[in-house]
């Protein structure tokens, strides 16, 4: 990625009440009152080697297993987004908001028709193919309970995400892992010397989970599920740098692991 924004997108959202109408028969059809859960949904980026990447939000609804049907969120901040700037510990609150507590089955994200990519200063359309232009199915498969909040975090693989064409164009297809904050832990730490842009991966042979520093040399990886990992520091390739690495970080659940500062040695 040639080009980090430190730009913290986060979003206050007002909080609604959802109706206990006849309407909500169809998330729960034996009509028996379940309660209801607090969710938020965030999004964050796993990097791409792009200048940016921008989708645009639409709408956040959800599934449950005993329902066909589809159940709205609420209040939904939608908007054209940088993927890109979505690295470093920043997320944009997409929704936050009460639902029917249930079996959550999927959280379906909804993206409009504005989504470009910019590469080499060109911006470039990034075409969503028609399987997709339903909304983007993110199986969660999580029991929500009456009265507990739930955090999910949608992580864009960019990467994956964008596919170069054989015409010079770009496909959008996109590639999301979604964890749930209550069930996974976070890794932080900084880089020195500022102003070296690094790549951090922590990876256990199951899980792989990257991210960027900010300007700041700051790092969070979050969703990382609980276990020992390897983390590996790659510096901007043209300061040809070797890679750093730090074994057997131990994540717990519901914990921030801090490691400590790693710092480039530039002679």
């Amino acid at each position: 990625m040639k080009n980090l924004l430190n730009v913290a997108i986060v979003a206050l959202l007002s909080f609604a009440v959802v109706s206990c109408s006849d309407d909500d028969a169809n998330s729960n059809p034996d009509n028996d009152p379940q309660g209801t859960s607090q969710i938020s949904v965030r999004m964050v980026d796993a990097p791409g080697d792009y200048e940016a990447v921008f989708v645009e939000v639409e709408d956040v609804v959800v599934k449950y297993n005993d329902s066909e049907d589809e159940v709205s969120i609420g209040t939904v901040n939608t908007g054209v987004y940088d993927l890109l700037e979505l690295t470093g510990g920043v997320s944009v609150l997409l929704v936050d908001d009460e639902v029917p507590a249930g079996n959550l089955s999927q959280i379906r994200l909804i993206l409009g028709d504005d989504n470009t990519v910019v590469v080499d200063g060109e911006t470039f359309p990034l075409n969503t193919p028609s399987a997709q232009q339903s909304g983007l199915k993110i199986n969660v498969n999580q029991t929500l309970e009456n009265g507990v909040l739930y955090e999910f975090v949608l992580d864009f693989d960019v990467d994956a995400s964008v596919v170069a064409r054989g015409d010079g164009g770009y496909n959008l297809k996109p590639v999301i892992r979604a964890t749930t904050v209550a069930e996974t832990g976070a890794i932080s730490g900084t880089v020195l010397p500022l102003g070296i842009q690094t790549l951090v991966t922590a990876t256990n042979g199951l899980a792989e989970i990257s991210t960027y520093t900010d300007i700041n040399g700051t790092y969070v990886l979050s969703g990382v599920p609980e276990g020992t990992y390897d983390l590996t520091f790659e510096a901007d390739a043209d300061l040809g740098l070797p890679s750093i690495t730090l074994p057997d970080i131990e994540v717990t659940i519901g914990d921030v692991t801090t490691v400590e500062t790693v710092e480039f040695i530039i002679e």
